[in-house]
């Protein structure tokens, strides 16, 4: 066989791995520092069954920013972990990540290490086969990267949570996170989800009694269904506290659930009080700015000074401590600026500032719609909002804010007669059937 015939049966056999190079990720950019910030705010805490599969991903990330050193040793981390949580030095958990090993090998022209690391994975195809093709462990490592990497893949880690269930019953974290999966693709829903997932959410909850992320959801869900447990969500609140500094601990779901029961002002002095005990956590910081924030949006004009003040301080922080993931706190800013007569004309500044970004089209929508909201409701400027809603509705993707956008401009259309407005619904119908 030749060199490049040689080269290509390799390519060939690097493409037909499963990892997270051949998962059709498509990662833009921007995507790829949100979720660097987001895998760091969960942690590497000992113990965790997910730190293998937080490793591979992080290595992934890194690659794609550049960084291949630092790809390299969150590879070897992440078979050190699955090493340690599965109490053993080879299995079929190792697949994913020998499989990351050889694409990072192949980019770096390591073709030795590639080949070496294709027979390792050869062997455990050969020692552990699967009855269907896939094992489970390789498809709840996707679903669980799928669920993480993106909003929209939600339906697809929900498959291969399910097939890996399926395959291989009695997986505690498993059923967990799929459970968790099928609340998130709830989240907005101001009554909570469905009964069969509010069951599966119990039943998960049985299993798994020492998840505290897994119980502040359920408390959330309860509470949407008009069942709110206040004893058992301060009960709660009192071993979160206690936990390592986790996006996995359970503060944020219970913030979301202190925010009405038992009221904003317990959430707001629960975030002070997490980051009281732990003052240099980034995570903790972003919930307490996050808490100001909704304290600020409840309260409208009649926010206080020292309030405004508080809320401005906490988000311009967050913007140092996530320098490359900051494009919704920027936006937070804006909006806390315009809720105050003395900084109005900085809100303006810093809208204009974000409009003249280089932003991809799923961002832009989302700051049109709010800058469109922003216009109507304290520039009173009728005309420029529908200007903007128009733009954040025809970009041509499906979200909240694009919904949010439609319904505006048809309330508009009804209302006033508005026969501009009513031209353009009806060429974004044509051009979305």
């Amino acid at each position: 066989m030749s060199a490049a015939q040689s080269d290509m049966a390799l390519e060939d056999r690097l493409g037909a791995l499963q990892c997270h190079f051949t998962w059709d990720l498509n990662p833009s950019r921007n995507k790829l520092w949100r979720l660097k910030d987001k895998l760091q705010d969960i942690g590497t805490e000992e113990g965790c069954k997910w730190l293998g599969h937080i490793y591979n991903l992080q290595g992934y990330v890194h690659f794609q920013l550049g960084s291949t050193e630092e790809a390299r040793s969150f590879f070897s981390r992440a078979a050190e972990a699955f090493r340690q949580t599965r109490g053993a030095d080879e299995g079929p958990w190792l697949v994913v990540t020998y499989g990351n090993q050889a694409w990072l090998h192949h980019h770096q022209g390591e073709r030795a290490e590639s080949r070496a690391c294709l027979s390792k994975i050869d062997g455990l195809r050969t020692e552990f086969p699967s009855q269907d093709g896939l094992h489970p462990e390789i498809c709840a490592e996707k679903a669980w990267t799928l669920m993480n990497f993106s909003g929209e893949q939600q339906l697809l880690a929900d498959h291969y949570f399910q097939r890996a269930i399926r395959l291989q019953p009695g997986v505690v974290e498993w059923q967990t996170s799929h459970v968790l999966g099928l609340v998130n693709m709830s989240k907005h829903s101001e009554t909570g989800v469905e009964e069969d997932i509010m069951k599966k959410l119990r039943e998960a909850k049985e299993q798994d009694p020492e998840n505290l992320y897994l119980a502040a959801v359920y408390l959330l869900q309860l509470a949407k269904k008009g069942q709110p447990d206040k004893c058992g969500a301060r009960e709660l609140a009192t071993k979160v506290l206690i936990n390592p500094v986790s996006s996995y601990s359970g503060i944020k779901a219970l913030l979301r659930l202190y925010r009405t029961f038992p009221s904003m002002d317990e959430a707001v002095a629960l975030a002070e009080e997490a980051l009281k005990l732990h003052p240099d956590e980034r995570y903790l910081k972003r919930c307490a700015a996050l808490s100001y924030k909704w304290k600020i949006w409840e309260e409208d004009s009649h926010s206080s000074p020292s309030l405004i003040e508080k809320g401005i301080c906490a988000h311009e922080e967050l913007l140092s401590l996530y320098p490359h993931s900051s494009f919704m706190k920027k936006i937070d800013i804006a909006g806390i600026y315009a809720k105050s007569e003395n900084t109005k004309a900085k809100s303006e500044e810093n809208f204009q500032q974000l409009l003249a970004e280089d932003l991809e089209p799923a961002e832009q929508q989302i700051l049109f719609n709010i800058y469109a909201n922003y216009l109507f409701f304290t520039q009173h400027n009728h005309k420029m909002s529908i200007h903007y809603h128009m733009k954040a509705a025809k970009i041509p993707i499906e979200s909240s804010h694009q919904e949010r956008s439609i319904q505006t401009l048809e309330n508009i259309r009804d209302r006033e007669g508005n026969r501009k407005v009513d031209k353009f619904l009806s060429r974004l119908k044509e051009s979305q059937e």
